[in-house]
């Protein structure tokens, strides 16, 4: 009984203690059950950076060139919790394809700054090379250098030289698990954006952020998908944009995403950057970048599981970028820039079939130049919306393509293949294309080749085939087969020679720019007209749709010839896109009382707006297969002889080193002799004349090149007193060319090419010849230091800093560098007098109401195309206000450049009207003759 009493006292305690349980686990759970959950939630703590707002650039007059607008990104942050990689991976790619899928429906796109495309055939390619490449090739399989690559045995081959295919095989499917229930496309983007994230990884908190400037539907869908978007998040951000950016974005550069590369330099001095950064890309961006890129801020907040924000717990506000102030006038920048296009144009123009230019411009080219620099655009002829004229040509393109692909292949397999230089033109051309790519491509490696070998050796001089020499190559090992197939083992030449016919046939044929020489033949040979390539301008929306010109040309009441000099004459088809010669040009001018550059213009110029923030990688490849290299500054990286325009810095050697005086005349004979290469005066070479005795400024003002030869002689020889001295006379020009500061860069904060003072032949180096090399930003430092009569300044872009509120905080002005001292008042005049009587005897600037002096200069550089036309001045000629130098490369004749500076001159100073200078018309006038004449 006692025994039974103990036991229900017992049940009875074990009863009251287990309600007592459940009503605490009820208690906790039920009635304070969110108190508690929020409790929890609350110990997790966030840091998120706040990004500043990137500070504006202006000219000198205080107009905007570059600002920032409000926009929303897409961020996402690996911040989930999975049971396994593959899980992680299959909720990942799945997350990440929903919301790619949902941008690109409200027609936005994610960010792409991947260095590997997708190609229309859905290849893959490498968007960069060199050390770029091997950055990416070393982040891509997780090593710190690309030194550390190499013989992967797990993956078969050597990491180091990974191909583009492997490289998408061992992401997708090793890395981040994409199973082929996407489609290749989606499988690349998700891969895109995993890649990026990957980049981040090892940053705690760092969201990366996978679309910008999203549209307001797509912050919707976001939003309203919050909780099944683990760590995806609309962010307030800001873009940048640039004001006539075309005329300025050489000089401006622009934003994008930060490097790895960059990423590990910039760090290295200012731990505030991290890969998600977006940072300055070239030019004033980029070398002002920690002034612009302001401060970061940060919040502190507590998040939920699923890593929302829920309550801010401490903050402190980032700082704003400081503004920046260039030396620039804008309005005279983007003149120039018109200016320039229209003479461009206007030489263009005037050399279309014109059978009384130097080197005329055949309609032909004219016709193959809207195809070679895709202007109309091939892919859209196969279309199911191409146009009847589209598909035209496109049925005669594929008629003679068979027929090409037939004849290569009897070359390449038949029985009796022709040597190289019993082929047609056209058969050369081809397999031209063949071998130089084959080389490109590394399966016929320069390395390996043997240049002595007596094949070899036929083949250059075309008494070899195609056939014997590519069979040739593989018996002595010069193929490298794995180049182009990894899939079979080849066990003897005839196998390997088979695959590389396989390659050559079925890759290489059906490559863009192998297409576009079958065009060109088909062209020039009538089977494809001018007429159907016109109606395609319209019907691909280069040109706007005109029904009375369509049908004009339907009908041939307008012939294609005359169409086409009407739209280039009115620029509507500009000299860059038809990227014949000439297509391009620079100008500087430099304020020669303080240095200061007003203008510097490169011409064609680019949309730096499509670069910025996301890459609109379709128009970065564009401006890549552009043939007239919009991104390249021909105002500060193209170096060309300067000819004659180099004859002040001879006449100031002449005159300081006693080799002539201001008065002592040189008669002219037009064969120089002293030298054995017996160089002739550009007068006797046109007409066998010469310019009689002439002294110093006459011989700048006639260009006499036997003038300046027997300077260069005279410094060679200590004006005759020792041997003719090869070295002793370039040291003498060396050292009057370097007081002028053309042996060093100019000082402006974008990249510049490294000047070229001539090394050897200095009679052939006095007249500008010999391998004397300048851009035109080093000729404008140095004419500018003519026309104040040695002032030297160290050039720079920039004016003044100042913060958001306004505040000065640093001022930049051109330094003086050096000053020249060699020459005393009256030889100064000499020079510029020889400079005055230049434009006097310029017909360009006939009747012109402001004195101006200068120097044109011709620089031959390729026998088949046209010389180089340059011009180096100032004015007013009594008291210098700016200086001028110009280039149009291609150019003809120095009187195109020298009408270019003339109408610069002209809207500088205001004397003739801004409507009629700027009227948007391809420049009258203009001199067809390639004939040196300085």
């Amino acid at each position: 009984m006692f025994f039974k009493s103990r036991l229900a006292v017992a049940a009875v305690l074990m009863t009251v203690l287990f309600g007592v349980l459940l009503w605490r686990v009820f208690y906790l759970q039920i009635v304070k059950g969110e108190k508690y959950q929020d409790n929890y939630t609350l110990k997790i703590v966030k840091e998120r950076t706040l990004n500043s707002t990137r500070g504006n650039i202006y000219d000198r007059n205080g107009e905007l060139l570059a600002y920032n607008e409000l926009a929303y990104s897409i961020t996402i942050e690996d911040n989930g919790s999975y049971s396994s990689t593959d899980k992680k991976n299959e909720s990942l790619n799945a997350e990440i394809a929903q919301v790619i899928t949902a941008l690109e429906k409200n027609g936005d796109a994610i960010t792409d700054d991947f260095k590997i495309d997708r190609t229309g055939e859905g290849t893959y390619e490498f968007n960069v090379t060199g050390t770029s490449l091997k950055r990416f090739l070393a982040d891509v399989y997780g090593e710190s250098s690309y030194d550390d690559l190499g013989m992967n045995k797990k993956l078969g081959y050597d990491t180091s030289q990974a191909t583009v295919d492997q490289v998408m095989d061992y992401l997708r499917n090793d890395c981040y698990g994409i199973d082929d229930s996407y489609s290749d496309e989606m499988a690349f983007k998700i891969t895109i954006v995993r890649f990026a994230m990957a980049q981040n990884a090892y940053q705690k908190y760092i969201a990366t952020t996978i679309a910008t400037n999203v549209s307001e539907e797509s912050v919707a869908y976001i939003s309203e998908h919050a909780q099944e978007l683990q760590g995806v998040e609309v962010m307030d951000d800001t873009i940048r944009k640039y004001n006539n950016s075309e005329y300025f974005a050489s000089i401006l550069g622009y934003t994008g995403k930060i490097s790895s590369e960059e990423y590990a330099k910039l760090s290295e001095t200012d731990d505030s950057y991290t890969t998600n950064d977006v940072v300055g890309k070239g030019g004033i961006e980029q070398y002002m970048d920690s002034y612009l890129k302001g401060e970061k801020g940060y919040e502190k907040l507590y998040v939920d599981y699923l890593g929302k924000a829920i309550e801010v717990i401490d903050r402190k506000e980032s700082k704003a970028g400081n503004n920046l102030y260039l030396s620039l006038d804008s309005d005279l920048q983007i003149a120039v820039y018109n200016l320039l296009e229209q003479e461009i144009a206007g030489i263009v123009y005037s050399n279309i079939d014109n059978p009384s230019s130097d080197i005329p411009i055949p309609i032909t080219d004219v016709y193959f130049a809207l195809i070679n620099n895709n202007v109309i655009d091939l892919s859209h002829f196969d279309s199911t919306d191409a146009s009847t004229a589209e598909q035209s040509v496109s049925a005669i393109f594929s008629a003679r393509q068979d027929v090409v692909k037939s004849q290569l292949r009897e070359q390449l397999t038949g029985s009796t293949p022709t040597d190289f230089k019993d082929l047609s033109e056209e058969e050369q051309d081809y397999f031209t294309y063949i071998i130089r790519r084959l080389r490109k491509n590394n399966i016929l490696a320069d390395s390996n080749i043997d240049t002595s070998d007596e094949v070899y050796q036929q083949w250059q001089q075309g008494e070899c085939s195609p056939k014997d020499y590519l069979n040739h190559a593989i018996a002595q090992n010069w193929i490298d087969i794995t180049q182009f197939t990894v899939d079979e083992k080849y066990s003897d030449s005839t196998e390997i020679y088979d695959a590389l016919c396989n390659y050559i046939l079925e890759e290489l044929f059906y490559e863009k720019d192998f297409s576009k020489i079958i065009y060109e033949y088909l062209i020039t040979g009538g089977q494809i007209s001018g007429t159907q390539l016109c109606l395609i301008l319209f019907d691909q929306g280069v040109l706007p749709y005109n029904e009375e010109e369509i049908a004009a040309l339907n009908n041939g009441s307008v012939t294609a010839v005359s169409f086409l000099k009407e739209k280039i004459q009115n620029l509507e088809i500009t000299p860059a896109q038809l990227a014949l010669d000439p297509c391009s040009g620079s100008c500087v001018v430099t304020n020669t009382k303080t240095g200061e550059v007003l203008a510097l213009v490169t011409y064609p110029g680019y949309d730096s707006n499509r670069l910025a923030n996301n890459v609109d990688t379709e128009y970065f490849n564009s401006l890549q297969d552009d043939k007239s290299l919009p991104q390249y500054n021909y105002a500060t990286q193209q170096e060309t002889a300067p000819g004659s325009t180099f004859k002040m810095v001879t006449s100031t050697a002449g005159l300081a080193e006693g080799s002539i005086t201001i008065g002592e005349r040189i008669r002219d004979l037009g064969v120089y002799e002293n030298v054995s290469n017996h160089p002739k005066c550009w007068i006797f070479s046109s007409n066998g004349g010469t310019h009689g005795e002439i002294n110093v400024s006459e011989a700048l003002r006639d260009s006499c090149n036997y003038y300046f030869y027997e300077v260069g002689y005279r410094l060679a020889t200590n004006n005759y007193s020792t041997a003719y001295n090869d070295s002793l006379g370039i040291e003498k020009l060396q050292k009057y060319a370097s007081l002028f500061g053309l042996n060093e860069r100019t000082g402006i904060e974008i990249e510049e090419a490294a000047p070229q003072i001539a090394n050897e032949f200095p009679v052939m180096a006095a007249i500008g010849q010999s391998n004397n090399n300048y851009t035109t930003v080093q000729l404008a430092r140095y004419v500018t230091a003519v026309a104040n009569e040695g002032t030297v300044y160290q050039y720079t872009l920039l004016n003044r800093l100042e913060d958001s509120d306004g505040n000065v905080l640093q001022t930049f002005e051109p330094q003086v560098r050096n000053q020249i001292d060699v020459l005393d008042t009256e030889e100064w005049n000499a020079i510029h007098s020889g400079m005055r009587m230049v434009v006097e005897n310029t017909k360009e600037f006939d009747g012109f109401p402001i004195e101006a002096a200068g120097k044109t200069g011709t620089a031959q550089q390729n026998l088949k195309r046209p010389n180089h036309a340059l011009f180096v001045g100032y004015a007013p000629y009594d008291d210098p206000e700016i200086s001028i130098a110009t280039r149009i490369a291609y150019g003809y004749t120095s009187h195109n450049a020298a009408k270019l500076a003339r109408n610069v001159f002209a809207y500088y100073f205001n004397v003739e009207n801004e409507d009629e200078l700027l009227n948007g018309q391809a420049a009258n006038g203009n001199s067809s003759s390639n004939e040196i004449s300085d």
